[in-house]
């Protein structure tokens, strides 16, 4: 009791002593401006007030640049004319706008004040969103000498005007200087001021005019030919050197420019990437381990555009002998009476022709272009690498056959409804019911009945076909108690997929009879899948991959495999050294970093526009044309031309690329899939939100080709397929298949399963 008393009593004292309330009541006020002070309220506060002031500034000195003359009386009062009401002011934000702007304007900067109102508003906007949007020291670097150069140059510029254009300031330099340089000083060192800005933030290349002399046919005829010779060999070396398209093995730089092969043209003429600005970065085709370069970074590739016909480019050969005899001989031919000027265009057609000669002998003995030659020991993959998933044959189960339809006649016959007919085909996962109603009866009808039957037959869920295309009948699609699995060996093995002369087959499963379903990649032209999580997706994805490594030569197609995941694509790493197309410079390259991505698109762009230079140079509409005349031995690799591979860009997860980098990824694919089709470059885009902030509106009008897995909803269905049909497949595989335009559907069915 006593220790209470005497804690009550030392309270009390404390309370008492004056010293101690000051000293708690500063803490407290101290503790509450600093809680103040990193509350982010009080910054976004404070960045809305420095925004809201650079546009009254702005606004006001708009404003001053048209009320100027009415409202000068009253600015020259100074701040004291703010509660003068019997004159107001005509400036838009009132007296306090035709003051403040009448400051800056007549005795701070002039018309670069308005530089100013960019400082206010860069730190305000960095204040709002807590973070560095824009560089406030830059800002105000730039502000600062803006402001400066700016007000003198108007005030040198308009020294008669009535209005100030440079303000106070502005004029008091510029008559400091005109004390010191003189009028015309003063001129100079404004343009030597304002050129040197210009030349530090542009950097522009000066270059005289190359002047070609032409000399009479007496002093040519003097020449050396060896000389002439020299010469057109090292103009054509210079030309060949410019160009810098993909690379394949180590850059397809060096394999295109030799025409595939690599060590041919290096002997001959060694190539040269011309240095560029920082560019798109430049993609590289890894081919061959035993070829190693340097991958080129910061440049993007240059073709120049030769003007001579086509017809006359050929395979570069050495043209030496073939050149000096018709050289000798024109000399020898001319007589003193042929040295007339008009004889000048004369000898040089005929000069002309007798080279073009040999050239084209030359090229009749070349045999065609093989560009598997390149890699003439690598063998396709063998189908025994792959697993047989037991025998695979499709087992007709009598009683559920008969079972299911006598459930569905007697479904329909509840509800009035006869059929004429029904028939059965057993597919590796569903068997569709054929039925052909009765006359009269509304095909909404049987369409309206999904639900009631599905309960009749006790299944997981069917699937109405109301009518089947091209077919006077009503299919129903009805789960198999035991389904069949269909692998990859049964599809690539088959006759279908062997001989086939598709550019990019494909093989992703049977159709409901049965039959392999084969399409060309490159006839889609470009392909969506979106399905939910689990339903085969990825396997599907997997499927498409390998059945184009089962088909094609690494010199005829290259991959460029983006996995935000990091774990769905990672088994094709192993065929880094043949297919896979990667950035210079990066380790690996299977792309899983965002940014990376970003530059991998742009640099696919810079490809696509370099590979239309070569078709517009070779005359050609699309690859394939393209490649043929590169065959035919019809295209010079001496002027960038190459031959080129398809180029198939795969997104496993275009969902997580949207959400992290939006319209930057979005606008390069949609270029891409827009322009990229003829020049053999194709999209599979994969994703599991097939939501229309996903799959937008540019980016299903440049996939016409769509796969549709199990969805969760009908909504989804519709964003892939603009229909419904997706929510009622049974999963585990099986897809809907949207190709050639409209509603022409392909069902297909089946999990494909890789070993």
């Amino acid at each position: 009791m006593a220790n209470r008393l005497k804690s009550g009593a030392s309270k009390k004292e404390k309370e008492k002593d004056p010293e101690l309330r000051d000293f708690k009541k500063e803490t407290e006020a101290q503790v509450d401006v600093v809680g103040l002070l990193k509350d982010e309220r009080t910054w976004k506060i404070v960045g809305i007030s420095f925004i809201i002031l650079s546009l009254f500034l702005f606004i006001s000195f708009a404003s001053y640049l048209f009320t100027w003359r009415d409202d000068q009386a009253l600015a020259q009062q100074g701040f004291s004319a703010l509660l003068d009401n019997e004159n107001p002011a005509l400036n838009w934000l009132g007296r306090l706008g035709a003051i403040v702007s009448h400051f800056f304007f007549y005795k701070a900067f002039g018309v670069a004040s308005f530089l100013v109102c960019t400082f206010f508003f860069v730190v305000g906007v960095n204040l709002l969103f807590r973070q560095r949007v824009f560089s406030i020291w830059r800002n105000l670097k730039y502000v600062t000498i803006g402001v400066t150069v700016l007000s003198v140059s108007l005030s040198y510029i308009f020294r008669s005007s009535e209005f100030s254009f440079g303000g106070g300031v502005g004029n008091l330099i510029k008559t400091e200087m005109e004390g010191i340089f003189g009028v015309v000083g003063t001129g100079a060192v404004l343009f030597l001021v304002a050129a040197a800005y210009l030349i530090w933030q542009f950097n522009p290349s000066f270059k005289l005019p190359v002047k070609k002399d032409i000399q009479p046919l007496e002093d040519s005829a003097e020449l050396d030919t060896t000389d002439e010779v020299e010469k057109n060999e090292e103009e054509e070396t210079d030309t060949s050197t410019t160009f810098a398209p993909l690379v394949a093995g180590q850059t397809l730089n060096e394999l295109y420019a030799s025409g595939g092969r690599p060590n041919s043209l290096k002997e001959d003429t060694p190539m040269t990437a011309p240095a560029q600005e920082e560019a798109q970065p430049e993609l590289l085709l890894t081919e061959k381990e035993d070829l190693v370069t340097e991958p080129i970074e910061d440049e993007a590739p240059v073709v120049p555009i030769d003007l001579t016909p086509v017809a006359e480019e050929v395979e570069p050969v050495s043209l030496e002998p073939v050149i000096e005899s018709p050289l000798e001989e024109t000399t020898i031919e001319n007589s003193d009476e042929e040295e007339a000027e008009g004889d000048l265009e004369l000898e040089i057609k005929t000069v002309t022709d007798e080279i073009e000669e040999p050239v084209a002998e030359v090229l009749e003995n070349l045999p065609p272009y093989e560009p598997t030659l390149d890699l003439s020991n690598y063998k396709y993959p063998s189908l025994q690498l792959l697993e047989q998933h037991g025998s695979e044959k499709i087992i007709h189960d009598s009683s559920e056959l008969e079972s299911n339809k006598t459930q569905i006649i007697n479904t329909l016959r509840n509800y009035s409804i006869e059929i004429q007919k029904i028939s059965a085909t057993v597919g590796p996962t569903v068997t569709l019911y054929e039925i052909v109603p009765a006359p009269g009866v509304r095909i909404s009808r049987i369409k309206n009945l999904e639900d009631d039957i599905a309960l009749s037959l006790a299944a997981l869920g069917i699937r109405i076909i109301a009518p089947i295309p091209g077919k006077g009948t009503i299919g129903i699609e009805v789960p198999n108690l035991k389904k069949t699995i269909v692998s990859m060996k049964s599809l690539l093995s088959s006759e279908k997929f062997q001989h086939n002369n598709y550019s990019l087959p494909i093989a992703i499963g049977k159709r409901i009879d049965n039959e392999n379903y084969i399409v060309d990649l490159a006839s889609m032209p470009h392909l969506l899948m979106a399905g939910a999580t689990g339903q085969g997706k990825s396997v599907g994805l997997n499927a498409i991959l390998v059945s184009l490594l089962y088909k094609k030569h690494p010199s005829q197609l290259k991959f460029v495999l983006i996995d935000p995941k990091k774990v769905e694509l990672s088994i094709y790493r192993h065929i880094e050294k043949h297919f896979l197309a990667k950035l210079p410079g990066e380790e690996d390259a299977i792309i899983t970093d965002t940014k990376k991505v970003i530059y991998t698109l742009n640099a696919l762009c810079i490809e696509m526009d370099n590979r239309y230079d070569l078709l517009k140079e070779a005359g050609a509409r699309n690859i394939k044309e393209y490649n043929e005349k590169f065959v035919k031995r019809k295209l010079n690799p001496q002027k960038g031309h190459t031959y080129l591979p398809f180029i198939v860009l795969v997104v496993d997860e275009f969902a997580d690329l949207i959400m992290t980098a939006g319209k930057e990824v979005e606008m390069p694919i949609a270029r891409l899939a827009q322009l990229a089709r003829a020049i053999g470059i194709h999209l599979i885009i994969a994703t599991q939100r097939p939501s229309v902030n996903i799959i937008t509106g540019t980016i299903k009008a440049n996939f016409p080709a769509r796969i549709a897995f199990k969805v969760s909803s009908k909504i989804d269905s519709r964003t892939i397929l603009d229909t419904g049909g997706a929510e009622q497949l049974i999963g585990k595989g099986d897809m809907l298949i949207s190709h050639k335009g409209g509603y022409d559907k392909v069902y297909t069915d089946g999990t494909c399963k890789l070993s």
